[in-house]
């Protein structure tokens, strides 16, 4: 059964496990190291008792997502990095449709280093070279009906247009859902997106069932542009006002996390879905084949459960 979800920002309910921000905590946060190589987490193991979360910082760039957390602004995204530290991957698309199109058929970021790489996900596919032992094996087009057929309920947070619902086009991705939720408030020109996303996001997690696993995708939109909007008086779009909204949508994410530990063990990945120029070698913007779009942070994880 659904909640019922006004527009406004609430306080979260007493009693759920609280995530303590930086200044209240002593030791890092207590998750499950995991080694940055793919296949490393055995995601055929863990589908069936662990919710899953993907979320994607929408057109955020690798040497963005570095600097900020070495200059101290994204503490707790730091605190839940494999090493502290983002890895650089290769996005399999240069704007957002046609990378999501690609992690929703099991083609998430690829590393960096030349070879082959085990995936985290695929789809049942004669030949594949990159279906490890570790792979959960789908037998859908996409990894949301793959996962909804074994038990999953799907929910899909949008962010930016092509999850808006508004047209045919922003209906595709949102429609491969169980359920879909996008507003004006948590597009791109909202400067408390993040906010919002995340309450939505927890409100939808405490209806359920703890016995009900679930995967949540969100689709930040903070960090697409206009980005300027997070570092006033700016009037254009730059890497420093990118960063400022990266340093918005750090301060949100712990009551995401929140939730999702109070439920059960989560597998979480966290990526970009393609970087942007701000003028380099005269391109601005994506869709463009530039090193600055195609280099993206990536993490994967395991956030225990609290509960």
């Amino acid at each position: 059964m659904l909640c019922l979800l006004g527009n406004s920002l609430e306080n979260r309910p007493a009693g759920l496990y609280k995530f303590q921000r930086l200044e209240a905590r002593n030791s890092p946060i207590d998750i499950t190291p995991i080694s940055r190589a793919a296949n490393m987490i055995n995601a055929r193991e863990l589908i069936g008792t662990h919710d899953v979360l993907l979320l994607t910082l929408d057109t955020l760039r690798y040497d963005v997502a570095r600097n900020a957390l070495t200059h101290g602004r994204t503490p707790n995204l730091q605190r839940l990095l494999p090493g502290q530290a983002w890895e650089q991957r290769h996005t399999p698309g240069n704007f957002t449709f046609a990378a999501h199109q690609a992690f929703f058929a099991g083609f998430l970021p690829t590393p960096v280093a030349p070879g082959k790489h085990p995936r985290l996900f695929a789809a049942t596919f004669f030949g594949s070279e990159t279906t490890s032992e570790r792979t959960f094996v789908f037998e859908a087009s996409n990894l949301v009906t793959g996962l909804e057929q074994v038990g999953y309920h799907t929910i899909c947070i949008g962010g930016v247009g092509f999850f808006n619902r508004l047209t045919p086009l922003g209906c595709v991705l949102p429609d491969l859902f169980q359920e879909s939720h996008w507003e004006e408030s948590m597009g791109v020109t909202s400067a408390d997106s993040t906010a919002r996303q995340v309450q939505l996001a927890s409100k939808r997690l405490s209806c359920l069932s703890r016995s009900q696993r679930v995967f949540l995708f969100v689709n930040i939109s903070a960090i697409h542009q206009p980005n300027c909007i997070f570092a006033p008086p700016a009037a254009e779009d730059t890497p420093a006002t990118q960063a400022a909204a990266l340093a918005y949508v750090d301060q949100q994410l712990p009551n995401l996390f929140d939730s999702l530990a109070c439920r059960a063990p989560t597998l979480c990945i966290l990526t970009s879905d393609h970087g942007t120029t701000y003028g380099e070698d005269g391109y601005w913007g994506h869709r463009v084949s530039h090193e600055t779009v195609w280099n993206v942070p990536y993490a994967e994880f395991v956030l225990p459960c609290r509960v």
